[in-house]
């Protein structure tokens, strides 16, 4: 059976809506809690990687010296083919292992926000299903350059660098369109979450960023099934199909 590694830096980001496409399409699914001090495997006995978010920045090695082999060991993984997708750190994370800038960016964005695919994303044969603008959980204050041999796939008003691409199976996302409800409950848990929306919106922008999300979530959601489908059929995962081999 195909096995999926799920990279994960805080245990309130799982992959969420993604788990249930991985399911459907019949994929084992293994986590490392990069956070809580899981060593990672060998990638060259991995399928595919999916790389999650976090509060911490792709640079913050001193506070988390585990993000320094995790950058080497993706860098090393995907530059052999090995399928990818990252969710906003794990977006960070694909950029900054092939050797672009990641930085603070001029502001926080924080909010369900529109995000429009570039001409290269309405050609791309995954971010294509997205259309050519929809809405998104956008919680972020870093952002990223495009790595040599990348292709930016979409923008939003504030950040032209929200998806990306690497070769033909590595791909990332800025947004986020997997979150749940009970991951939206979690992450109110989290004072450095909850820090950041009341930076960025106000004392009361946890609770019109929560409006925002149970407005838009099942949008959200369709738009993730769609996504994450689309990347795994583009690399060979439907109908008990054999992956793309990377070795």
């Amino acid at each position: 059976m195909t096995r999926a590694l799920v990279l994960q830096h805080i245990r309130c980001e799982p992959p969420g809506v993604f788990t249930d496409v991985l399911v459907r399409h019949q994929v084992t699914i293994e986590t490392v809690e990069l956070d809580e001090g899981d060593r990672l495997p060998d990638w060259r006995d991995v399928d595919l990687l999916v790389a999650m978010g976090g509060p911490m920045g792709v640079y913050d090695e001193a506070e988390h010296p585990w993000l320094a082999a995790e950058k080497r060991w993706i860098a090393a993984a995907v530059r052999a083919g090995v399928p990818y997708f990252g969710v906003c750190l794990g977006a960070q994370l694909l950029a900054a292992s092939l050797g672009a800038q990641v930085r603070t960016g001029s502001a926080p964005e924080v909010g369900v926000l529109p995000v429009a695919l570039t001409p290269a994303g309405r050609a791309d044969p995954v971010a294509s299903v997205l259309g050519h603008e929809f809405l998104a959980l956008q919680w972020h204050g870093d952002t990223f350059d495009i790595p040599a041999g990348g292709v930016c796939l979409g923008q939003s008003a504030a950040y032209p660098h929200q998806a990306m691409r690497f070769g033909d199976v590595a791909y990332a996302v800025q947004f986020h369109v997997e979150v749940t409800d009970p991951m939206f409950a979690q992450w109110r848990e989290v004072p450095a979450y909850a820090a950041s929306a009341q930076a960025a919106l106000g004392a009361s922008g946890f609770d019109s960023l929560a409006r925002a999300f149970a407005a838009s979530r099942e949008a959200m959601a369709e738009s993730a099934d769609r996504m994450f489908g689309s990347w795994l059929r583009r690399i060979g995962i439907h109908s008990g199909e054999t992956p793309l081999t990377h070795w």
